[in-house]
């Protein structure tokens, strides 16, 4: 027995008499307050997890107000996707900084003060991209419940739309109890990028078909959207060049709908979270797979998203991003019990999660 935090975890071996299971183990096992797992294919062991502690209250007001403000963000950003609304551009004579700043305040005193409306017509595009999103993190949110892992509820990040034409940065997830094992750590971290991406196909197929083709004039080939007056062309992964191809085979260059656009930076974000580095779901997924061996793919992924640098600089930055996510590493931390290893019928999750990092990789994101 083991003391993780508020859970404690009894590593339990099977009695032969109640291998199988047993009638007496299985009614026994319903009535366990907490969580249960084989810890082997042949169930000779079993896994049991319950909290010792009273549960913490969460804060509820503060996610409820993030989600509020990332859904403005998000409709601020659909608006000017659509034309319909332009954001306050930053005061010149403020500096870029402090300009900034007045610009994001700016946006929200015009939101508060009944502007709100002028974004509604940001709604196609802000409600499915926050779908994406919020699928995702509860695709973790309930596998760590599977598992009694103590998960707090998703943590949204707004980003005003004078900064992004996105409106978030994401959401995540704090986990408050250290994963006990490989098989935690894979179902936990994959469970929320393969959910979303689910939705995120639905959202793109919606999105193509309601998109338009155009034939090859003034415009630069490829996909693109227009932010605020000004176009923003967009990469292509494996899963949205086939898609085009599909909806618009002749077709030079498509302008993007709304959806279609969310579609898009729901399945790149979930590309960027299955990067093999530090504590992204890709990090855990592949620490699950290959143990310590993580060290050398991730320190490669590392090096390939140098090298891409020297093509779009945003790889740059996200390598930044991942490195201090990690706390300035690009290797995994141990789990509690490293040496046991995921079960071969659970492995076809992590091939799953390279399969969908394969699809959604854009090697140029952004062409301005």
């Amino acid at each position: 027995m083991v003391r993780l935090g508020s859970r404690e975890v009894v590593d339990a071996v099977v009695a032969p008499a109640h291998r199988g299971p047993s009638p007496a183990l299985l009614g026994a096992l319903r009535r366990w307050r907490g969580a249960h797992y084989w810890s082997d294919a042949g169930r000779t062991g079993v896994v049991l997890i319950r909290s010792v502690e009273p549960e913490r209250p969460e804060r509820w007001v503060l996610h409820a107000l993030l989600a509020l403000l990332t859904v403005v963000c998000a409709l601020g950003a659909g608006a000017a996707l659509a034309g319909d609304w332009f954001p306050p551009r930053p005061p010149r004579h403020l500096g870029p900084v402090a300009g900034t700043v007045a610009a994001a305040l700016g946006f929200f005193t015009d939101i508060a003060r009944g502007g709100w409306r002028d974004i509604l017509a940001g709604s196609s595009f802000a409600f499915p991209l926050l779908g994406i999103l919020l699928v995702h993190e509860l695709g973790h949110y309930f596998a760590a419940r599977r598992y009694a892992i103590d998960a707090s509820p998703p943590f949204f990040l707004p980003v005003p739309p004078t900064l992004s034409p996105i409106g978030s940065l994401g959401a995540f997830l704090r986990i408050r109890t250290p994963v006990l094992d490989r098989r935690q750590l894979l179902d936990v971290g994959a469970a929320g990028p393969l959910a979303g991406f689910v939705v995120a196909i639905a959202v793109l197929v919606w999105g193509y078909s309601t998109s338009e083709g155009l034939s090859l004039g003034s415009e630069t080939p490829g996909e693109f959207v227009t932010f605020a007056g000004r176009q923003i062309y967009l990469g292509d992964s494996l899963l949205t060049w086939g898609l085009r191809r599909w909806f618009f085979p002749d077709a030079a260059a498509v302008a993007l709908s709304l959806p279609a656009f969310a579609g898009w930076v729901g399945a790149f974000v979930t590309g960027l979270n299955l990067m093999p580095l530090s504590q992204l779901d890709g990090g855990h997924v592949l620490y699950a797979l290959a143990g310590r061996r993580q060290t050398a793919m991730g320190g490669l992924a590392l090096l390939g998203l140098f090298i891409l640098g020297f093509f779009s600089a945003s790889w740059w930055i996200w390598a930044l991003v991942a490195l201090l996510v990690g706390g300035g590493r690009w290797t995994h931390p141990s789990v509690v019990a490293p040496e046991r290893p995921v079960p071969p019928n659970r492995r076809w999750i992590a091939w799953a999660c390279i399969a969908v990092f394969v699809l959604t990789f854009v090697p140029a994101p952004f062409r301005l």
